[in-house]
Formats: C-alpha cells, structure tokens, sequence
C-alpha cells in the first residue's frame, strides 16, 4: 500500500508566525478574549524580544504595566497592546 505524503517545511519563524494566526483565529471565532495578565515569557513574545534585561527596562521605564501581586511577576496584556502600537511606523 503506497501513500502520498506531502512535507511542509517552515523557518522557525513562519512556523511561530502560523501558529500565533491560528490561536489568535481561534479566540476570535470563539469569542475568548485574552487574559488580563500574562507570564514574562509571554509578555517576552508578544514583545518579540529574547532578552529579560529588555523586559526589565520596559518595565522600569513605564512602558508597561506589570503587578508583583503574584508569586512571580505578571505583565498587562493591554499595556504591552498599547506599547507596540506606539510603536508601529505609519507608511504612506
């Protein structure tokens, strides 16, 4: 029995590209909205950067809003929203 497989291949970043389109597809099909609160490792993500020392003067500076509430320290989805919108170059 013979079958046909097809291989997709991906670079790493289309790959995390593709599935952050799926997810956020998923929550808006299925009207969940995203939490209040995210980890550091998400926030890191969202922000697209690799580096805590980064995060850290994000945070220090007031670029986005985090609490300590917790036992580890959480980041505010929308601030880090608002963050890179502030960011986002206009082309004309």
């Amino acid at each position: 029995m013979k079958l046909d497989i097809e291989v997709i291949c991906l670079e790493e970043p289309a790959f995390y590209k593709l599935l952050e389109d799926v997810v956020k597809r998923l929550k808006l099909e299925n009207n969940i909205q995203e939490d209040e609160y995210i980890t550091g490792e998400e926030a890191m993500r969202k922000l697209g950067i690799t580096s805590k020392t980064t995060l850290q003067k994000l945070r220090d500076n007031g670029s986005i809003s985090f609490t300590k509430d917790t036992p580890t320290m959480m980041y505010n989805a929308q601030s880090i929203s608002v963050y890179l919108k502030s960011k986002t170059l206009k082309t004309f």
